[in-house]
């Protein structure tokens, strides 16, 4: 087994010299200038009014560089808001994610889920820094950004010459910010997808799979709906916060992942007892306080389109809570903690792509239909599926991303964000990201099979993944 890790080594290894070579001649030399550092598109003048428009909406083309400004010209509060904003998502990988799905699982895999993650944040924060961000929020074409901020590459400060670099996207904050607060998102997109493969997965394969698709995947879907010149959001796909490139994405990978891994000894068979509810309920909880950065942050603006995606966020996710409870207390004549926990999630996602662009009336909506679709995917739908999705990735991430993303086509208002939404340019948009999260998946999936295998042996996950991948107990 340890040998099976060396090629996965081997293989960053050489991702890591093939980006440093790419980026090589975009470093800035010791002696450089500070033009050097940055080439200069233009000079933001100050502007004491703060941008409104969320990176999705549909823009002018973007510069063909990003560029630096005047320090004069950032928005102190629009950057202490994003900073906090950036805070509040880390806390939903850690530990939110890490606490709700380590509540899920059985006792002898509960080491391993919350290692999974907190590997996975880790991993996926060096490769951002080297490849990610600049692949997907910088002028390119429009399929992938550019290289110019490989390694962040002059992503700086500098004070003498009071100039800071910003992205064209939010030039009213330093770029060093928006760049963290986007790798929240990446980090968080790759964690959820650890629900979908725990108890069987090698640790190993885990961390070559998710790192891969995480470059592979995520950052040219978050360049095709977020960076202004991406060619869906030229078509008018709306995703204010993620629910395409987060959560449908998540969903439609984990559910892959489930096939390929296929099912866990006994599933189906024996019951498979979570290891502690409370956990649960805390992760939940930290979700639900932590999505108010992941919502209202992405207004990229300390102004009154982030105060209403803070008011409709919370709003949604009461609202499936309620609703995935009454389902389930109609159809198994009992309300439970788990199910309250996994509604108030289904809100959260179904809202998280509508919350800039719809009113307080439409995100309850919103939450109601999430909570009771979500309920249905995580329990019908799983079952005609006949896919051991183990913590309900697609069930809850997947149909709710997609039922917010379609919603956020019925209920856009232009008064509220500027723009219309359309349910067929939605559909769209969802239907792009599926076919491809899909099938790349299903490519680094084998991809990752041929290197170092995908599933623990029958004996090691007998004894646990805690035990055999780890030799570590959670203890009790």
């Amino acid at each position: 087994m340890h040998q099976k890790g060396l090629p996965s080594l081997a293989l960053w290894m050489g991702i890591v010299a093939l980006s440093w070579s790419l980026t090589t001649q975009a470093q800035t030399p010791a002696s450089g200038t500070a033009t050097e550092a940055a080439p200069v598109a233009a000079v933001v003048s100050p502007d004491p009014a703060p941008t409104t428009a969320p990176v999705s909406a549909p823009v002018s083309p973007a510069p063909t560089k990003p560029f630096l400004a005047k320090q004069d010209s950032i928005n102190a509060a629009d950057t202490a808001w994003m900073m906090t904003s950036t805070a509040l998502v880390l806390l939903m990988t850690l530990p939110g994610i890490a606490l709700f799905y380590g509540g899920m699982v059985r006792k002898k895999s509960v080491i391993n889920t919350m290692a999974s993650v907190v590997a996975v944040a880790a991993l996926l924060s060096l490769l951002w820094f080297a490849v990610g961000y600049s692949l997907a929020f910088t002028p390119g074409t429009a399929w992938l950004g550019g290289t110019e901020r490989m390694w962040f590459s002059g992503l700086g400060y500098l004070k003498e010459a009071g100039l800071v670099a910003v992205s064209h996207v939010a030039p009213n904050i330093p770029e060093s910010v928006y760049a963290m607060f986007q790798l929240t998102f990446f980090i968080i997109t790759g964690a959820l997808i650890v629900g979908a493969l725990v108890e069987r997965m090698r640790f190993s394969a885990m961390l070559l799979f998710i790192g891969m698709w995480s470059v592979v995947v995520y950052a040219p879907i978050a360049h095709w709906v977020w960076e202004p010149g991406g060619w869906l959001v030229q078509m008018g796909v709306l995703d204010f916060a993620g629910g395409a490139v987060v959560h449908i994405n998540a969903g439609v990978s984990g559910l892959v992942c489930a096939y390929m891994l296929g099912a866990r000894k006994g599933y189906g068979k024996e019951p498979f007892e979570p290891f502690n509810l409370g956990l649960t309920m805390v992760g939940a909880g930290l979700l639900w306080v932590g999505w108010f950065g992941f919502n209202a942050g992405s207004a990229v603006a300390a102004d009154g389109r982030a105060g209403l995606a803070m008011a409709v966020t919370h709003l949604a996710a009461s609202a499936g809570a309620m609703s995935w409870m009454l389902g389930e207390w109609v159809m198994r004549g009992r309300p439970s903690l788990l199910g309250l926990c996994s509604g108030l999630v289904a809100g959260l996602v179904a809202i998280t792509p509508a919350a800039g662009f719809v009113s307080p009336s439409a995100a309850v909506i919103i939450g109601l239909v999430a909570g009771v679709t979500c309920y249905w995917g995580a329990t019908g739908l799983k079952r005609m599926l006949n896919a051991d999705d183990s913590l309900d990735v697609f069930g809850v991430h997947g149909i709710g991303g997609i039922v917010g993303s379609l919603l956020t086509g019925v209920f856009a208002s232009k008064g509220i964000s500027g723009v219309t939404g359309s349910v067929a340019t939605q559909a769209l948009g969802a239907v792009v990201v599926v076919v491809y999260s899909g099938a790349m998946s299903f490519a680094l999936l084998w991809l990752t099979k041929v290197i170092v295998g995908l599933r623990v042996d029958d004996n090691a996950e007998l004894v646990g993944l805690d035990a055999s991948q780890h030799r570590e107990h959670i203890g009790g």
